[in-house]
């Protein structure tokens, strides 16, 4: 989003939701001229193979002049800011606005049928993850005796993340891979999920566990910064190698319990609440 004019047409502010934005020399102090760029993630430094090489090269280099000119860098946790500061000179210019589940994300009438268009099984949970991370998801599945329906599986990489699936004892027509899903067909699959499992560790703002929490499924996650800060007491945040016990807990005895945490926890988080807070950065300013 971007308010006002771009810096040198007479004075203006700019907020971008990413890190494209134009970054040029301006005079914020004399000419009210304002950048501020939001990053979301830092898989271009941390996991560098799970993005096409021209994404990691624009990030990194769209971050070098953030470093140059931006007046303020957004990122949406603590941890995300503190490992920022380890990879860029981005000093005090860091604010945290945290991110929300979409405006109005909620289940639809249709949910049942949008499942059945899906071929998603009757009895599953969600996995989210990079494709290092599912393994361990995939094994927790098994042990607890339910299928495993994976969001947001990179274009292709159905039958290597079947295998992993196999490999850590999921049997393949238990594992259903799905690539992007329209908002509609999303909070269907969530809504219908027995519990969601987020696998991965890397620094990104963690969207589907935000929607998770929003419908009150029970979450389970490897425990790492970013989950500290955004799911907190609102799920139950374990180690790779506990995550067997913890979903097999999610999904029979401790489903009631997180499901009203995660609710509960959800609640903290809205659009509303961050444009409050963005407003507030650009007055700083």
């Amino acid at each position: 989003m971007a308010f006002g004019f771009a810096p040198g047409v007479g004075g203006g502010l700019i907020h971008a939701p990413t890190l494209m934005a134009p970054l040029v020399k301006h005079d914020r102090l004399h000419d009210h001229d304002q950048v501020a760029v939001t990053i979301w993630d830092l898989l271009a430094w941390e996991a560098p193979e799970t993005l096409p090489k021209s994404t990691v090269a624009w990030q990194r280099g769209m971050l070098r002049r953030a470093v140059r000119y931006a007046d303020a860098v957004v990122v949406p946790s603590h941890a995300i800011a503190h490992r920022l500061g380890e990879i860029a000179k981005v000093g005090n210019r860091v604010r945290v606005i945290a991110g929300a589940a979409p405006e109005g994300f909620a289940v639809p009438t249709d949910a049942a049928g949008r499942r059945a268009d899906l071929t998603i099984p009757e009895k599953y949970v969600v996995l989210v993850g990079t494709l290092a991370s599912l393994e361990h998801g995939f094994r927790a599945a098994a042990a607890a005796g339910v299928d495993a329906v994976v969001l947001d599986a990179p274009e292709g990489s159905e039958p290597q993340l079947a295998e992993v699936a196999s490999a850590a004892g999921l049997p393949e027509r238990r594992a259903h891979i799905r690539g992007a899903l329209s908002v509609e067909d999303r909070s269907a699959v969530l809504a219908g999920a027995s519990a969601f499992v987020a696998t991965s560790s890397l620094g990104a703002w963690p969207w589907r566990a935000m929607e998770a929490m929003t419908l009150s499924v029970p979450i389970v996650a490897v425990d790492s910064g970013v989950h500290h800060d955004v799911i907190a007491e609102g799920g139950a945040l374990v180690s790779p190698g506990e995550l067997d016990e913890a979903l097999t807990d999610a999904v029979g005895t401790g489903a009631k319990r997180l499901s009203v945490l995660a609710g509960d926890r959800s609640r903290a988080f809205s659009w509303a609440s961050s444009a409050e807070r963005v407003w507030a950065l650009h007055a700083d300013l």
